[in-house]
């Protein structure tokens, strides 16, 4: 196996809540615990998390983000100049929606003293020789675009009137970030990002003219969906790679795309033959975590857009269900991918993480670890190194 990542045996990063820290978190709403209380639980779950992952001979391990109640706006709420807001409706997804909370402006965004850096902290001590601890953060595209949600553009505008302002002050806040974590240890940074999973939809791509004026990247009205598209994905590589600019050479960035993961259920399907010249041949990032669980993610023929020497984790066991999959079934998959990228140069996870926010997915625990387990055993099978 190699030292760093991504790992023939993969996973996404956040895993099901224990009961015991979803009543902690609610006791804490309900002032009957205090902060310190809280984070005494938090360290329990993630040293028995820890414990688990590397059980099963995980290389990898996270705090499987049991600090956050999303996988996203948690991190936003902690840069500066951003604050938790309620909104009027939350994410819309297949058959449900969620909460209706979201991340809004107070003032300029900075990145200094960022409380991620303490989460890794915490972390790293966990660490041993062939163990790689990873944090998982929302890319910067993600954030630009929960800033221009339709509840919070308003007020991002009148914070900042000029976009390129904007822009580079969300860049300025991830380098400050990416530098912290890096000074704290961390050598594996995963972006997660559903920018390009929704763009991947073609009920998406047809508000693609809306999306454009929303992000502030053009005048919609003088581009058909087409180009407009062609203007929020050049978006969204602009920032993130500006973003990752200057980062440490052993630092190891990948990225996860997602099609939204909500209580088992999703938000966008289509395949990513829309969006893969620019995420698969222009993202600045080692390697990318892309979901291939169902027939929603489309065929494998979009890898051929790859850049050169890149690498591909994957996503071919569903965290949404609690079915395992057929090894051999899978196995025949990597081997179809391969037909596209070199086989050493592919990796297997599950399409997502098992809890995307607090609430989870519909699987006990036991299903959760079944399915990494099954990771594990097809990944010995297919690559022997």
């Amino acid at each position: 196996m190699s030292g760093q990542a991504p790992f023939r045996a993969d996973v996404v990063g956040s895993f099901l809540r224990p009961k015991y820290l979803h009543q902690a978190r609610q006791e804490f709403a309900e002032g009957k615990l205090i902060q310190a209380e809280l984070t005494d639980v938090e360290n329990k779950a993630i040293k028995e998390l820890v414990a688990q992952q590397k059980a099963l001979g995980l290389s990898v391990i996270t705090d499987g983000e049991f600090r956050r109640s999303w996988w996203h706006l948690d991190f936003m709420w902690g840069l500066g100049g951003v604050e938790k807001v309620r909104i009027g409706e939350g994410y819309t997804f297949a058959t449900v929606k969620s909460r209706a909370e979201s991340a809004a402006l107070t003032g300029k965004i900075t990145g200094e003293n960022h409380p991620f850096i303490d989460h890794f902290n915490y972390l790293k001590q966990f660490s041993e020789e062939g163990v790689v601890p990873r944090l998982t953060i929302p890319a910067p595209a993600q954030f630009l675009k929960e800033l221009e949600r339709e509840p919070n553009r308003a007020q991002t505008r009148a914070v900042y009137p000029n976009k390129e302002e904007l822009f580079a002050d969300i860049v300025k806040a991830y380098q400050t970030i990416i530098q912290d974590v890096y000074a704290a240890g961390c050598r594996n940074l995963q972006l997660d990002d559903c920018t390009w999973g929704m763009l991947t939809d073609p009920k998406f791509q047809q508000t693609a003219g809306q999306l454009v004026e929303a992000c502030g990247c053009g005048d919609d009205h003088h581009f058909d969906t087409p180009t407009a598209l062609n203007e929020i994905l050049n978006t969204h590589l602009r920032i993130n790679n500006a973003a990752l600019a200057g980062a440490p050479d052993d630092l190891v960035l990948t990225t996860h795309v997602c099609r939204g993961n909500f209580r088992s259920t999703w938000a966008a399907s289509g395949g990513y033959e829309s969006v893969a010249e620019v995420l698969l041949g222009q993202l600045n990032v080692d390697a990318f975590y892309l979901e291939f669980d169902t027939e929603r993610a489309g065929d494998f023929t979009p890898l051929r857009h790859l850049a050169a020497d890149k690498k591909v984790v994957l996503g071919l066991i569903s965290s949404k269900v609690p079915e395992l999959e057929s090894a051999e079934v899978v196995i025949a998959r990597i081997q179809e991918a391969s037909e596209y990228v070199p086989l050493k140069n592919l990796y297997l996870s599950t399409q997502c993480g098992f809890a995307s926010t607090e609430e989870g997915n519909e699987l006990t625990e036991a299903q959760q670890w079944a399915k990494i387990e099954l990771v594990q055993a097809i990944a010995k099978r297919v690559w022997q190194d």
